[in-house]
């Protein structure tokens, strides 16, 4: 709070007792493989959440005063041992999401981005929480998938994805935005 209070002043007064979400960033290292394209996943542990399950190898929170861009740069060099340049950073959807409980934490914007040129070769670089980092088929993914990066990454496959999704308010995941 503090560094948005420096940054806009007294614009944000009153703002936090409103509805918040938490904004997340997700990269989805993309390659030319021998089967077609293919996405680099990790798979999670001791992190509290979805550990067992295979996840975009770069994804965290957005800090606060960066951009969705910084953040996906960021969270590629923290967990991969890459550079993005923000440039190379495609859109591929925002999400909203939640998690049905209510609680600020279960509520989430989620920006995903795809990127198929960086620097270094992607390295498991939080052994910690990641306890496996592989290049797969997109046509041939590993189970499981955390449910909301699987319904991203089933759209990208079936070149479907509209640029607003939603996970987690009814039985229809994903529906296009409306006008």
């Amino acid at each position: 709070m503090k560094a948005l209070t420096a940054r806009f002043g007294d614009r944000v007064s009153g703002v936090t007792e409103r509805f918040r979400v938490v904004p997340a960033v997700y990269v989805l290292l993309r390659r030319h493989g021998d089967a077609g394209s293919e996405v680099l996943l990790q798979l999670r542990q001791n992190t509290g959440y979805m550990d067992g399950k295979w996840a975009m190898a770069a994804a965290g929170h957005v800090e606060a005063a960066e951009s969705v861009f910084e953040a996906g740069c960021r969270e590629a060099a923290e967990e991969l041992g890459v550079r993005i340049e923000p440039r190379h950073l495609r859109a591929l959807c925002v999400m909203h999401r939640t998690g049905g409980t209510g609680l600020p934490i279960d509520e989430r914007v989620d920006f995903f981005f795809e990127c198929w040129q960086w620097s270094s070769t992607p390295r498991l670089v939080e052994s910690d929480k990641t306890a496996d980092l592989r290049w797969f088929p997109l046509d041939d993914l590993p189970e499981p998938v955390v449910p909301h990066e699987r319904l991203v990454l089933g759209h990208v496959h079936a070149d479907t994805l509209p640029p607003v999704v939603t996970f987690g308010f009814d039985a229809t995941p994903s529906r296009p935005s409306s006008r």
